[in-house]
């Protein structure tokens, strides 16, 4: 019988995404899409649909264990972070249909500042980050942070660069945090302000079976969707990217890791930019969801990360040998209403005539 997996947020851009990267380790997959947003499930590339309750209703909870047992479902995999922390909740009833890291490293990924503090406890590189009280505390954190430089403001919880913005001067802060209180309802003590990071933008994805690094991938992020458009200048999806060999940004995030929890299991998907010395420097952990550039991490290299992932979550033994699965010089091409192209540098002429 063929392995039947349901998928959270089915039509989202990641949610497609994952669904066609599973399809390329495993043709004969089922896969089952569900959502709380009819519109998105219309976008939908699952064999299946159905509509749910959002995972903060009544209700949401009975219905998905429900459906997980009408279509006999053997992975469950969520797609978005408040899927993760939905299906962590219901993990007892879920069986061991989710492949997820402790209740406790989730959340701690989902507060950045909470995570820098623990990072940066643990010794692994990281922005020097404070938390925002009120108003009247920005000032103080600005002087301590820029001396004449930039500093990084954005909202501590959420994902997309929610809230974020360079700044150089305390005023420049507080009217920004000001703006977002007022206009949007975020509160100045969902902020936090930390040091600027000038260099290099990277992405790893790491996968972990209980303390074991099993596999890794990296990308460079050379240009984002919306950037331009941004006050922040970036956006946390690449319009463009680029698959590196960068073994030192791999034993950053491994090191990162083992500081959440030495014994985990699962996906943890991680930010790193260069500081001003060129050292790479984690600035956020999404723990338990794929990453929606996740066609580089599956559709390249020796190794197709969602389908281990899968191996992992179906609870085969998996050992590739060396977790670092290095495949440079491939370009990630993303825009709006096209499906992502992945292509090797040699290939980017093919089909052109260069009339330059």
């Amino acid at each position: 019988m063929a392995t039947r997996v349901l998928v959270t947020g089915a039509g989202s851009g990641l949610g497609n995404n994952v669904m066609r990267s599973l399809r390329a380790a495993d043709a004969s997959l089922v896969l089952v899409g569900c959502h709380d947003d009819r519109f998105e499930l219309k976008k939908s590339d699952a064999d299946r649909h159905y509509l749910l309750p959002a995972p903060e209703q009544r209700g949401f909870a009975d219905r998905l264990v429900g459906l997980v047992a009408r279509e006999q479902v053997d992975v469950v995999v969520a797609t978005s972070d408040r899927d993760v922390r939905a299906l962590s909740r219901l993990r007892r009833r879920l069986g061991g249909r989710v492949f997820l890291p402790r209740a406790g490293v989730i959340a701690l990924g989902q507060d950045k500042y909470t995570l820098s503090e623990r990072l940066r406890a643990r010794g692994v590189p990281t922005p020097r980050t404070y938390a925002v009280r009120d108003l009247r505390s920005v000032a103080p954190l600005v002087r301590r942070l820029a001396r004449g430089g930039r500093v990084w403001c954005r909202v501590r919880r959420g994902s997309g660069a929610l809230g974020a913005v360079p700044v150089r001067t305390a005023a420049q802060a507080q009217a920004w945090i000001a703006y977002w209180w007022r206009m949007r309802g975020v509160r100045p003590d969902a902020f936090t302000l930390a040091e600027y990071l000038p260099g290099r933008e990277f992405a790893c994805q790491t996968l972990w079976d209980r303390g074991r690094l099993v596999l890794a991938k990296t990308f460079e992020r050379l240009s984002y969707f919306g950037g331009d458009s941004q006050p922040s200048g970036v956006s946390s999806v690449a319009s463009l990217a680029k698959s590196v060999a960068e073994p030192r940004v791999v034993d950053v995030c491994a090191a990162a890791v083992r500081a959440l929890d030495a014994r985990t299991s699962g996906l943890f998907c991680l930010d790193l930019k260069e500081n001003a010395a060129g050292a790479p420097c984690v600035t956020e952990i999404n723990v338990g969801r794929f990453s929606l550039s996740t066609g580089l991490y599956d559709l390249i290299g020796k190794h197709n990360m969602a389908g281990v992932y899968l191996r992992l979550a179906l609870g085969e033994a998996v050992d590739l040998g060396e977790p670092y699965d290095a495949a440079p010089d491939h370009y990630l091409i993303r825009d709006v209403d096209t499906i992502p192209a992945v292509v090797h540098a040699d290939e980017l002429f093919e089909g052109i005539t260069d009339l330059r």
